[in-house]
């Protein structure tokens, strides 16, 4: 992978982690989700606005990835009601992460060669490292598959997104529409499921939410750019590293423990990036 990209993705992943941190706040993840993905939209709007809509024949795409993001949303907090945060990121991050590989390798037919192989599957091994101490808690075979169809969304969304990009030849355009669109569905839906009422906790809370959506919407800009440089799969995977970065920021901003499984984790976090860099 050429450096310039590799940095970004990097830096995406950073953002990725730092927008994560979100979810910690005062609210239940459903809310948190919620917030965010309106920040998102809004953070997106004057940039679609300033550089146009896209071309027509990727508004299908558009609407692929925003069904594939609602479905992602609503796995995510499926699972999160019946087993932890901690449990259940993990195991639908390191799946997408395989998944988006496979589906790269397979479907794709993308050059990431044996070294990008061992490299992706190092970081799927890190995170669910990273998250070892949850793992001793037993996971109901339904937050589970909840956790894994979140993963399966996720792929869904990348190799949506990451095609239609290269399609467009931009990722401009393509990904400021997709979060405009994306957050006004997120707002219909919650008001149409929950009523306006349920919005009423989230207001003290909306600096924090549009900091963080925009965190979220730069973050995936940076990434999807990257899809149009770089193999689908070695991005997901460079991208992913996110549970490096966060595993710092909790220590350094949450003052969580420095655990061993961390210390481990980051240790093949930076293996597999080496490899993929070595691609």
């Amino acid at each position: 992978m050429d450096l310039a990209v590799f940095l970004v993705v990097l830096l995406s992943a950073a953002m990725q982690a730092a927008w994560n941190i979100i979810l910690k706040i005062k609210l239940d993840p459903f809310r948190a989700l919620v917030l965010v993905g309106l920040g998102a939209g809004a953070s997106a709007l004057p940039f679609a606005l300033w550089i146009g809509p896209p071309d027509r024949a990727l508004w299908p795409w558009i609407g692929g990835s925003v069904v594939a993001h609602l479905s992602y949303y609503a796995f995510l907090i499926g699972a999160y009601s019946r087993a932890d945060l901690g449990l259940t990121y993990p195991v639908a991050r390191g799946s997408a992460l395989l998944l988006t590989a496979l589906v790269s390798i397979l479907v794709l037919s993308e050059p990431i060669g044996l070294i990008g192989v061992i490299g992706i599957v190092l970081l799927a091994l890190a995170i669910l490292t990273m998250a070892r101490e949850a793992f001793g808690r037993m996971m109901e075979g339904r937050a589970l598959l909840l956790a894994l169809g979140s993963g399966i969304a996720v792929t869904a969304f990348t190799v949506i997104d990451g095609t239609a990009a290269r399609i467009s030849g931009s990722a401009n355009a393509y990904t400021t529409w997709l979060f405009v669109c994306d957050a006004v569905v997120i707002a219909l839906v919650v008001l149409a499921w929950k009523g306006p009422r349920s919005m009423a906790p989230m207001v003290g809370f909306l600096p924090l939410g549009l900091l963080g959506g925009a965190m979220l919407f730069v973050s995936y800009w940076l990434s999807v750019w990257a899809m149009t440089q770089a193999p689908i799969g070695l991005v997901t995977a460079v991208r992913e590293s996110s549970v490096l970065f966060g595993a710092i920021m909790s220590v350094a901003i949450l003052r969580e423990p420095l655990r061993t499984d961390r210390i481990i984790g980051a240790f093949m976090v930076i293996g597999g990036l080496t490899l993929i860099k070595l691609h």
